[in-house]
């Protein structure tokens, strides 16, 4: 299994990961992109069916990585013929392409294409052409492809064309990783990559100034390009350790993401799982993911929204903790236990294809 080490598919291989242990499936995890944290190796060791393979090879929508990709496929193929695993699982598009003993499995979680359409409201420049072409091919080359809501699987195929057979699984977290506290404080919470201007939160700090609670923010400021972003209005609590920010969602009352772009939102289940009530951005995934009333929701342009949402929940009690509770409702059909079965079946398809299996 490959997997970034930027975002947040880190988390979700791990959780896999986990969840796969009970079904005797051991997982070699390729990381790209960075080197591990010494937090993120103690993540590692502590799951007996993991081992980590690493390398800093650039991620395919980096400036300029085709080089790193290259070097990164032969790396690859060269772990496949050690390792002779009974399935590729890529969490990343351009090594799909790859000559691979059998057709891989391809998980799209996100792609420059739809953030772009989504963050700026227009198609990407031209400069990305070649990521068109290499994510387009990685994806015809999968002997399957998921992604993590219809939203993002449509997405796909709205921007690289038809996809072979495929499915979307749900993301999940592992609920006893997030207590849920009865006393809940006063302040608003949110988490993510500060620089994605996807996640939005420049909105939730500029009308922080209207908000009667106090704003927190966690989650990393700085860009890999090595620029940082300044929020006054909002306390930054910096990039935090998984339990750490856990005991900071077992507090919050209300968690606030006003995404533009959100393939999943892993953040948003955990917060839900703490028992916080959400107030999520507007936009057909997360309206897949926390629709029947287990969420408000804001256009992500609308700070007028975003302030009235957040004042009628800081205001209200019985709203608060009504929306609390069907977040957290919802939240527990996320599982792992769940996620593990549906990766499984696909696992098992591509091991052992059926040449009559239909393509959706």
């Amino acid at each position: 299994m490959t997997a970034d080490t930027v975002g947040g598919v880190w988390t979700y291989a791990l959780e896999l990961t986990r969840a796969l242990a009970s079904h005797g499936v051991e997982v070699t995890l390729a990381t790209m992109g960075a080197p591990l944290s010494e937090a993120r190796w103690a993540e590692a060791r502590a799951l007996p069916n993991l081992a980590v393979e690493e390398s800093r090879f650039a991620l395919e929508w980096m400036d300029d990585p085709w080089d790193d990709v290259r070097a990164a496929g032969d790396w690859l193929l060269s772990l496949e013929a050690r390792l002779r695993p009974d399935v590729v699982h890529l969490n990343g598009y351009a090594h799909g392409a790859l000559p691979w003993a059998r057709p891989p499995l391809v998980v799209g979680h996100s792609c420059v294409l739809s953030w772009w359409r989504a963050v700026k409201g227009e198609d990407a420049p031209d400069r990305y052409a070649r990521y068109h072409d290499a994510v387009a091919a990685g994806l015809r080359a999968a002997g399957r492809v998921v992604a993590p809501s219809a939203a993002m699987l449509e997405a796909l195929r709205e921007h690289y064309g038809p996809l072979p057979a495929s499915d979307v699984i749900f993301n999940a977290r592992g609920f006893e990783a997030f207590p849920s506290g009865s006393a809940r404080e006063p302040f608003i919470l949110s988490a993510g990559r500060l620089w994605d201007e996807a996640k939005n939160v420049s909105l939730l700090a500029a009308v922080a100034p209207r908000l009667s609670w106090p704003v927190m923010v966690a989650g990393d400021a700085r860009h890999p390009a090595g620029w940082r972003v300044e929020s006054p209005n909002v306390e930054m609590l910096g990039l935090l350790a998984p339990s750490v920010l856990a005991r900071w969602m077992a507090r919050a009352a209300v968690y606030a993401l006003p995404a533009r772009y959100e393939p999943f939102g892993l953040s948003a289940l955990e917060a839900a799982l703490s028992g916080c009530a959400l107030v999520l951005g507007d936009i057909p995934s997360l309206r897949e993911v926390w629709g029947d009333g287990a969420a408000l929701f804001v256009p992500p342009s609308d700070g007028d929204a975003l302030v009235e949402a957040l004042e009628s929940l800081s205001r209200d009690t019985s709203l608060r903790t009504r929306l609390a509770e069907r977040a957290r409702e919802r939240a527990l059909n996320y599982t792992p236990r769940r996620m593990a079965a549906a990766y499984l079946s696909v696992y098992a398809e591509l091991r052992h294809p059926h040449p009559e299996s239909p393509t959706p």
